[in-house]
């Protein structure tokens, strides 16, 4: 009577190991302990905290960026949102509002903004690439045209959120943690996560199955720029200093994060768990780069080769389903 039990529980690991999930899970342990073996530093306390604690927000940003995605859309502008929201946060601070506004009020104006981005997208049908290029240079120019890059110091005590360690653990790691879990029951189990799902991968189905396609992708442009607002937080609460510049190249790394984790850019399938476990790949391979002496600049060459892969894997699953239909 135990042998079925058995075969399915095999089962069950044999498809998780050879999901998304399970390749990024397997290769993030082959990463760590060949790099560990190469140079012991790598695996330091200081070296380990700065891949989760550091990257702990672009993994955050990356559930919104999930969302979008699994869609049909994308945003191309999160980096420039991230960025002019923490400086709201830090000028906050600074200015001697009680803490919790620092904290609260960017992500209000996170899904306030992504909010009008929505809706030129869902109920306007302006393609979500164009809107987000438009938002990004909105966000980039007014953030340098207002503050001219200034660094926002003397940041009050008890303001850096990230920093703090309930159970030993950077609060940062159990955002990260926490929300990606329940993002992933709520996509999983809700009726609404599973539309958004249906919207992305057949709009028309979708539409006759009595899915309201218009008013499900502004919903999820408003939970990413919720995501977008608590990763600006904990981007703005890690350090000491806040620059009121865009984070370089930071809206490719997230939309990498989404992709590589087994989002499809095509839309309807992916996971939030994948782009997390993605995030914490990308970064322990940039650290990584810097530990067997090679120079962090080709991370940007890895990311790239990992998008085409990835999406070249895509495209050639969905043509095996087509056929097998």
């Amino acid at each position: 009577m135990a042998l079925p039990a058995r075969a399915s529980a095999g089962s069950r690991l044999r498809r998780f190991l050879f999901s998304q999930e399970g390749i990024l899970l397997i290769a993030i342990i082959v990463l760590f302990v060949a790099v560990g073996a190469y140079n012991q530093r790598f695996l330091s306390a200081n070296n380990l905290s700065t891949i989760f604690l550091g990257n702990a927000y672009i993994a955050v940003a990356a559930i919104g960026m999930s969302m979008v995605i699994v869609s049909g859309n994308i945003d191309v502008s999160v980096g420039s949102l991230i960025g002019v929201l923490a400086t709201i946060s830090g000028t906050i601070a600074v200015s001697g509002w009680p803490l919790w506004l620092a904290w609260t009020l960017p992500i209000l104006a996170g899904m306030a903004i992504s909010a009008v981005s929505g809706w030129l997208i869902a109920y306007l049908r302006v393609p979500s690439i164009v809107v987000t290029l438009g938002m990004l240079s909105i966000l980039k120019g007014g953030l340098i045209s207002v503050t001219a890059g200034a660094w926002i110091n003397n940041l009050p005590q008890g303001y850096h959120l990230a920093q703090l360690r309930p159970l030993g653990v950077p609060m940062a790691v159990w955002f990260m943690i926490v929300l990606t879990a329940l993002a992933a029951f709520w996509m999983r189990y809700s009726g609404f996560g599973r539309s958004i799902y249906a919207v992305g991968g057949n709009a028309e189905a979708a539409r006759l199955a009595g899915i309201d396609r218009a008013r499900t992708v502004f919903i999820v442009f408003v939970i990413h720029g919720f995501f977008a607002g608590i990763a600006a937080v904990l981007f703005a609460t890690q350090l000491s200093v806040i620059q009121s510049t865009v984070p370089p190249n930071l809206e490719l790394t997230v939309i990498t994060a989404s992709v590589v984790g087994g989002v499809s850019i095509l839309g309807g399938t992916g996971t939030v768990i994948g782009s997390t476990l993605a995030a914490i790949l990308i970064a322990a391979i940039g650290s990584s780069l810097v530990f067997i002496n090679v120079s962090p600049y080709w991370l940007r060459a890895v990311q790239g080769l990992l998008i085409l892969l990835t999406v070249l894997a895509d495209l050639a699953r969905r043509r095996k389903r087509a056929r097998h239909r």
